[in-house]
């Protein structure tokens, strides 16, 4: 099975290859249009800005190629928000995959968010085996409502959208590599999708 995990410059991708390593598969960095296109599964990270992460999408023409892609793709943290329409974040227009506009905590919470949380509502192929109020791994000021997408939610605040999924486009707005087992799972569940 062939993994691209895209490298274009706004990810935490080590992280994301050693715990696909530990899984027992390899994955391998790349922002070549034709290796993505190519791919079995294909993995897009995102950690930083929003608006500055979507202009390195587009030097490489990715914004393009994202959202025709047919095999499964996941997005993480930032790389889920950039699959959304629109971003406040640095007032950024996003992929359009996911029908939802990422939005700013209020002033009321500290923010980023950072830290472990439950996750509920638990929906689709990407929960398998990972139980109700599971604790995940989060570092976030933004995040997308709940929608018609929405498979997972997480509280901060109100409730939010912790994993989305549209046809073959899934997101988690927390970070699987950083989750300890829960994560470890919800990546082999992506691996054999």
């Amino acid at each position: 099975m062939k993994i691209v995990i895209i490298n274009y410059g706004a990810g935490n991708i080590q992280s994301i290859k050693f715990a696909i390593r530990r899984l027992g598969y390899e994955a391998v960095l790349s922002n070549d249009v034709e290796e993505i296109k190519s791919a079995d599964k294909v993995i897009f990270p995102g950690v930083g800005e929003a608006s500055s992460a979507m202009s390195k999408l587009k030097d490489s023409t990715l914004d393009t190629l994202i959202p025709k892609l047919k095999q499964p793709v996941l997005g993480i943290c930032l790389g889920m928000q950039l699959m959304c329409n629109s971003s406040e974040e640095g007032d950024t227009k996003g992929l359009g995959i996911f029908d939802v506009d990422v939005v700013k905590f209020s002033n009321q919470v500290k923010v980023p968010q950072i830290g472990w949380n439950q996750i509920t509502d638990l929906r689709a192929g990407l929960f398998k085996n990972i139980g109700e109020k599971e604790y995940i791994y989060l570092v976030h000021s933004f995040y997308a409502p709940i929608c018609t997408a929405t498979i997972a939610t997480a509280t901060y605040e109100m409730k939010f959208s912790a994993a989305l999924q549209k046809n073959n486009f899934y997101g988690t707005q927390f970070h699987p590599e950083k989750s300890s087992s829960v994560g470890e799972q919800l990546l082999k569940n992506f691996l054999t999708l």
